[in-house]
């Protein structure tokens, strides 16, 4: 294979506009795609869309893709085209393909066992790193010259993408393949805060001592678990990063694809890092219900000024609570935070019938220490906690700096 970046630059986008033109919604049919991208800063490049910069980096090897709904290439007007339709179609030789939680397709419930299968569309083997296979084998990553790495994150460290490319790196790095990581925009990336992991309780949903709000893109983080020598035996993985082009952790950004099943806008995006707390409790978070992480409730909450019942829907075949009457609070019309709000489970917490029953273990795992359960119970202020948070939050600010790529 010979690929003339220029050549195949102009094919690349007269196969977007002419070839995919008609299906360019077909993972978002429910959102007004057009009108979120004209919200978005229209400088703003994604580093999927700097095909001039990475497409001779492919030529001549095997190429195995980690990617999702998310991995597009956008051009004018609200419309894309997945990244794996647009390099197949420029001959690029894609070997296999990885998917991360939800699937490559993305409609997977949360936690849901992803099965490994064959893409109806493009007919590429797909291999699942969720479930029981987290880490690409030897025999997985066999005749791989090169891995790229295409997944929007959303900025949190229990959002499951960064866990993924931890151990896709650590495999890479122990196989000697290089990885392209074509970055995109941390919607969340605006600010960094909540408790730092005590690794201790690392798990899938925390696997490194980081803030819940970690502030950084997936090529930044990359970086950090390389500088810091988080993979196994302190190994380091060859990382390039295609960087975005006009982008600053200032800018709001708007996702034009929800990243998740129940991540379905920007609502429940900037809420989600305050309300996957309910996650580790006998509180609903909206799952079963068109507003996803928009909402909150419990059968066991009274006197709340909202009520819905959990039924199953798309990413939720059994969402807590399923069929009974939940008492919360609605947070639709909420107004965008720029740092985890603790009052929502502290009030829930009160007003709980059975205190006794509210927090399960999977609490800590989010949390990240047991400090915070005990200090909710302790009727500590938001004030009291979040300064507990403080010397922490400080020390990783100095350092995650050596690795931003943006201002």
């Amino acid at each position: 294979m010979h690929l003339n970046v220029l050549k195949n630059t102009v094919l690349l986008s007269v196969f977007i506009m002419i070839s995919f033109g008609c299906r360019a919604m077909s993972f978002t049919s429910h959102l007004n795609l057009k009108h979120i991208v004209l919200k978005n800063d229209s400088t703003i490049i994604v580093g999927a869309n700097r095909t001039e910069t990475y497409l001779p980096l492919l030529e001549g090897k095997k190429i195995g893709i980690v990617a999702n709904q998310t991995s597009v290439i956008f051009r004018s007007g609200g419309q894309y085209t997945h990244l794996v339709d647009s390099l197949l179609q420029l001959d690029v030789n894609i070997t296999k393909v990885f998917s991360p939680e939800h699937g490559f397709r993305g409609t997977a419930d949360a936690g849901e066992v992803v099965k490994d299968g064959i893409d109806t569309k493009t007919k590429l083997p797909i291999v699942s790193l969720y479930g029981s296979n987290k880490k690409p084998t030897t025999e997985q990553l066999k005749n791989t010259d090169l891995l790229i790495f295409d997944i929007q994150d959303v900025g949190a460290r229990f959002y499951t993408y960064i866990s993924t490319l931890h151990y896709v790196m650590e495999a890479c790095a122990e196989q000697n393949i290089p990885i392209l990581i074509l970055d995109r925009p941390n919607p969340n990336g605006r600010y960094i805060d909540g408790p730092i992991l005590e690794m201790e309780h690392k798990s899938f949903v925390g696997m490194h001592p980081i803030p819940i709000v970690h502030g950084m893109t997936i090529g930044e983080y990359a970086q950090m678990i390389n500088g810091q020598k988080w993979l196994n035996n302190g190994i380091q993985c060859e990382v390039t990063v295609i960087n975005m082009e006009h982008y600053s952790h200032d800018k709001l950004y708007y996702l034009p694809i929800k990243p998740s099943p129940n991540l379905p806008n920007d609502q429940s995006i900037n809420l989600y890092p305050s309300l996957c707390f309910f996650e580790g409790t006998n509180v609903n978070a909206g799952r079963g219900t068109d507003t996803q992480f928009q909402v909150y409730g419990s059968p066991f909450l009274k006197n709340q000024p909202y009520s819905y019942t959990p039924k199953p829907n798309a990413g939720a075949k059994h969402p807590k609570h399923e069929g009974k009457l939940c008492y919360g609070v609605d947070l639709t019309e909420e107004k965008q935070l720029q740092q985890i709000n603790l009052a929502y489970i502290m009030k829930a917490y009160q007003a709980t019938e059975n205190k006794a029953e509210f927090f399960n273990s999977f609490f800590t795992k989010l949390a990240g220490s047991k400090k915070l359960q005990k200090q909710i119970e302790g009727n500590l202020s938001v004030t009291e906690i979040k300064q507990s948070w403080k010397t922490g939050l400080d020390a990783y600010k100095k350092m995650c700096k050596p690795y931003l790529l943006y201002l």
